[in-house]
């Protein structure tokens, strides 16, 4: 069994869900259901993880308070380890406000302890035991952005792989100097196909693959509906289609393709194979509400890729 370490945020989604969920001032509005469930891209990433039969540890920082508490319970009872997760008595834990229809989402946070990850946090058997690392947020963990080039140096050394999600920047700064310093210490990152236009200030893809670093290794673009791309370090180009389902909700889908996407290429996948596998674990979180409050096994996803065709 690989292990995993996830070095990332903690903090809860409160998601509100229906087909009109835009608040209008002095106006109410009926939606079809509330949820309270853990949030956070590196939390739905490691739970997901862990449902797919990874060793997953989680290292983080939350308050001390009943949010913190219930972070630390949800990703217990998913099997993930959370001897890494240190209470803050000075800090709140962060909080995120989905507003989810079936087409897209949009998210209000109140980031609390989630940018409070720092390099002292670091267990040492990280970098003793872990056969992949990966983060989510780049853009909300301020203590950990000037450090993520040391740490993932360090881990792939020890022969560990390494992975990044950016996530939204709510500064709209997109740093691109930090990020290609990251790079080549990356073998698999992992933005959304609108977080990697902005961080090029480009409007295609293709405009972006000449502009990457020299020494970057695989790059997996998040396409929503339009599927999945991955250009290599070869330079070779390969894209897949979506799954052909009608989303309940899609908060966490991303995340859990970040999930099938590590789980595969440390499980040998490469190339189309890679993709639609990891396609397929965001696919099937679109299913439910909320995104690691069910998790999918291998064999649910397998059996998800034997009985839904993609799209053409």
């Amino acid at each position: 069994m690989k292990t995993v370490y996830v070095l990332g945020e903690l903090n809860v989604d409160m998601i509100v869900t229906g087909t009109d969920v835009i608040p209008e001032w002095n106006r109410e509005k009926l939606v079809d259901s509330f949820d309270i469930v853990l949030g956070s891209s590196s939390a739905i990433t490691a739970c997901a993880l862990a449902g797919l039969g990874m060793d997953v540890r989680f290292v983080s920082v939350v308050g001390n308070d009943e949010f913190g508490n219930y972070c630390i319970e949800q990703l217990q009872s998913k099997g993930v380890n959370t001897d890494g997760i240190i209470k803050k008595e000075t800090a709140k834990t962060g909080v995120t406000l989905s507003l989810s229809t079936p087409q897209d989402r949009g998210l209000l946070t109140f980031m609390g302890s989630i940018s409070d990850l720092a390099p002292r946090d670091m267990p040492e058997s990280l970098f003793e035991e872990a056969d992949h690392v990966h983060f989510g947020s780049y853009f909300l963990q301020d203590g950990m952005r000037d450090h993520w080039q040391g740490i993932f140096d360090r881990v792939r050394k020890n022969g560990a792989t390494t992975s990044f999600d950016t996530g939204w920047d709510v500064r709209n700064q997109w740093v691109r100097v930090g990020i290609h310093s990251l790079l080549g210490e990356t073998d698999l990152f992992i933005p959304s196909e609108e977080e990697l236009l902005h961080i090029y200030g480009v409007s295609t893809l293709d405009e972006v693959w000449p502009l990457l670093p020299e020494g970057h290794h695989g790059v997996a673009v998040k396409r929503g509906s339009t599927g999945a791309t991955l250009y290599g370090e070869d330079k070779q180009l390969v894209e897949v289609n979506s799954y052909k389902i009608t989303p309940i909700d899609t908060t966490g889908a991303g995340d859990s393709f970040n999930a099938g996407l590590i789980h595969g290429y440390l499980n040998g996948k490469r190339g189309q194979e890679l993709l639609l596998f990891a396609n397929a674990c965001g696919a099937l979180s679109t299913q439910r509400v909320g995104g690691a409050q069910q998790v999918s096994s291998l064999e649910e996803v397998e059996i998800f890729q034997n009985t839904h065709a993609v799209r053409d």
